[in-house]
């Protein structure tokens, strides 16, 4: 991906290590204004249509305060029977009307291809916030972005690292997006993790081989993490099932406490999870007493997601190099830039 500016972000595909690192650096530049440091007014009188036709809470929470933190202003359709997509409209006539409204917009939808659908009929740029067990390409990338920056405290880079993906990996799109963003660097050792019928998708598996990495696959989660350097876990996607009973087959298979970190991992090993984790006791997949655990990342993976949509939204727009000239100072005292 060459050109930024006016492209729509629907996919891991599109992207190559330069876009990569493009992102991530413009992800960087963005800290003191997600800290509260400085403001910047980037993007004042710009407007945001936050479309979610699924549940959500961190991604379009985040999507709108990225936009927010770069000047502009958010517009939120949540649920698909706020819309008139309820009564039948196609996503080809919303895209063409809703895209009138709006600058950018990011959109999540339970269809698989439903937000590449739907861009085809915008005049916006449109940043896919996931489309049903498909893909979720800014989850991935702040995935990527929060691998990168917790290795690099060990001295380690992604490439020649090993990563244990754990969970339901058939549904999770979390981990098919990052698993192709993953495909692009050298000598990593993939260990998946998963019941039988949960496994990760075959088209994901040969992407992976064809990358020429290393590839355990296996429903066993111990005797299998100790050589971990990124430990992935992910729930039960239980809305993509066709029924709760079927769901409950799988709750709680897998779990990660802190008895069970110690004796199976190295000290170091670095948790992630794309959130939200299950805590309820029949699936605790990630357990609170790891809550204050120097190794888990998940809630630095979270404000990681911050940087990144700030990013995707100045690079798309086509603002990166300006943020500097639209700074002012921040009027409210504020701990995060305490911190």
């Amino acid at each position: 991906m060459t050109q930024f500016s006016g492209s729509h972000i629907l996919s891991v595909n599109q992207l190559d290590l330069d876009a990569i690192n493009t992102i991530f650096n413009v992800a960087e530049d963005m800290t003191p204004y997600a800290l509260r440091e400085k403001r910047t007014k980037v993007l004042d009188g710009a407007i945001l249509g936050n479309l979610f036709f699924e549940p959500s809470t961190r991604t379009r929470v985040s999507f709108g305060c990225a936009f927010n933190l770069l000047g502009g202003h958010v517009r939120e359709t949540v649920g698909m029977g706020s819309s008139s997509l309820s009564k039948g409209e196609s996503l080809y006539d919303t895209a063409r009307v809703l895209s009138t409204y709006s600058d950018v917009i990011a959109m999540r939808h339970p269809e698989p291809f439903s937000v590449k659908e739907f861009a085809e009929g915008s005049r916006v740029p449109v940043i896919n916030g996931g489309d049903g067990s498909n893909e979720h390409p800014t989850q991935a990338l702040l995935d990527l972005f929060t691998i990168q920056k917790e290795l690099s405290h060990h001295g380690q880079d992604i490439s020649g690292m090993h990563i244990a993906m754990v969970g339901d990996l058939k549904h999770g799109r979390t981990v098919h997006s990052l698993s192709r963003l993953l495909c692009m660097y050298k000598d990593i050792q993939f260990t998946l993790i998963s019941p039988t019928d949960l496994a990760m998708p075959d088209y994901v598996i040969s992407d992976i081989e064809n990358a020429g990495h290393k590839i355990t696959i296996t429903d066993q989660l111990e005797g299998n993490l100790h050589q971990a350097d990124i430990l992935y876990l992910t729930r039960i996607q239980e809305e993509r099932f066709p029924s709760q009973d079927e769901a409950d087959k799988y709750r709680g298979k897998f779990r990660l406490n802190h008895s069970i970190y110690t004796q199976h991992c190295k000290s170091n090993t670095v948790i992630m999870h794309p959130l939200p984790r299950d805590s309820r006791a029949a699936a605790n997949e990630l357990d609170n007493d790891l809550n204050s655990h120097p190794s888990l990342a998940i809630f630095r993976q979270a404000d990681n997601g911050l940087l990144i949509r700030m990013a995707l939204f100045a690079l798309t727009l086509g603002v990166e190099n300006e943020l500097k000239q639209h700074e002012c100072p921040v009027n409210w005292y504020s701990r995060k830039a305490d911190r």
